[in-house]
């Protein structure tokens, strides 16, 4: 009788945001919820739509995949209270102010206002458990050129690169680029999904590219091409970490962007990558030193070039990478024999801990 009666476990699942990967939260979004246990977990749905209002929403799945949820007859105003004593939702019902307690709070969200630590900050100052990265590891994963100094000091290789600010003199970018030789990717400082960034192959490309990356970010970053390819690393874990199996993205062509990232048009993505083992073993291993490096939790994406010298260069962290179950995150791990619905249990168990 005990066993039965056991009360789920209450996770309040956070999509949308304010951010430019709006739409791609609400696919992870779904993903996760439709793959929690529903006999462990009561799933509490918050979503934020791109102008920034807070629902608890309690329609069907199917309409946060379409981003028809949106409806007032499934969104109550809603907000993660900053009052430890209410520990959960505070929702502004018509008659009245009701509060739900969360046990567990699960940002599943992307980029800018969800992935850079400030719903982070809002779940711990509600002293409710968080799952993923906490305020610091989010913030400082989503600045490129802060990550790869850190990263850096940890004894790993990061591609020579150029901060510029907003009024600096261009003319350093050009110096650069000359330096290092083109091509050199322009991007913001602090943006998911590639958006912003440019593969500059000539001279006449780089100003434009500056320009662009300006309106995503208040710095940009200069980065030298790396030869090679791009692999990633699942790293999963507080103090005892596992990893996936390293996967790899073939590219017919250019660059993996926002829309290579989401359709695979013309690149592929191999798991496990094909490499050997003594270099599959040594990327995992670097993926663990910039993951705690940087002072990650619970889960991130570690991604990293591997040059045809066989030199292991880092790119970035995904401290909430894309989680539908096409994606790469579950990807990897599932190579390594942990299924969906599994992994999404550790991270809850994670966030406890």
């Amino acid at each position: 009788m005990g066993e039965k009666c056991k009360k789920r476990m209450k996770v309040a699942v956070i999509f949308g945001g304010c951010s430019s990967e709006y739409s791609v939260s609400l696919e992870s979004a779904s993903a996760v919820m439709k793959n929690l246990d529903p006999e462990k977990y009561e799933v509490l749905p918050v979503g934020i739509t791109k102008d920034g209002e807070w629902f608890y929403y309690n329609g069907p799945v199917e309409y946060i995949e379409n981003d028809t949820w949106k409806q007032s007859e499934y969104c109550i105003p809603a907000l993660i209270s900053p009052d430890r004593r209410a520990h959960g939702l505070v929702l502004l019902e018509k008659d009245g102010v009701q509060t739900v307690s969360v046990d567990v709070a699960f940002p599943v969200m992307h980029g800018k206002n969800g992935e850079d630590g400030t719903v982070q900050g809002l779940i711990k100052l509600a002293g409710i458990p968080l799952a993923g990265c906490g305020i610091l590891a989010s913030a400082l994963c989503m600045d490129k050129d802060r990550a790869h100094r850190v990263a850096e000091a940890a004894g790993v290789r990061v591609p020579k690169a150029l901060v510029l600010m907003q009024g600096d003199d261009r003319k350093k970018a050009v110096d650069f680029a000359v330096e290092t030789g083109y091509p050199v990717y322009v991007k913001p400082v602090k943006a998911g999904s590639s958006y912003g960034v440019t593969k500059v192959e000539k001279p006449v490309e780089l100003q434009s590219a500056i320009i662009k990356a300006f309106q995503y970010d208040d710095e940009v970053i200069i980065e030298e091409n790396i030869d090679g390819f791009e692999v990633g690393c699942a790293v999963l874990g507080n103090q005892n970490l596992i990893t996936g199996e390293v996967d790899e993205i073939q590219l017919s062509g250019g660059f993996f962007d926002f829309t290579e990232k989401y359709t695979l048009k013309t690149s592929e993505i191999h798991v496990p990558a094909r490499i050997d083992l003594s270099k599959m073993q040594e990327i995992k291993q670097t993926a663990k030193t910039i993951y705690r490096a940087l002072g990650c939790s619970g889960f991130a994406r570690v991604d990293m070039f591997l040059t045809p010298e066989g030199e292991i260069v880092f790119n970035e962290v995904n401290t909430i990478p894309g989680f539908t179950e096409h994606s790469r995150y579950p990807g990897m791990m599932k190579a390594a024999g942990l299924a969906f619905p599994e992994i999404l249990e550790r991270i809850i168990r994670l966030a406890l801990e």
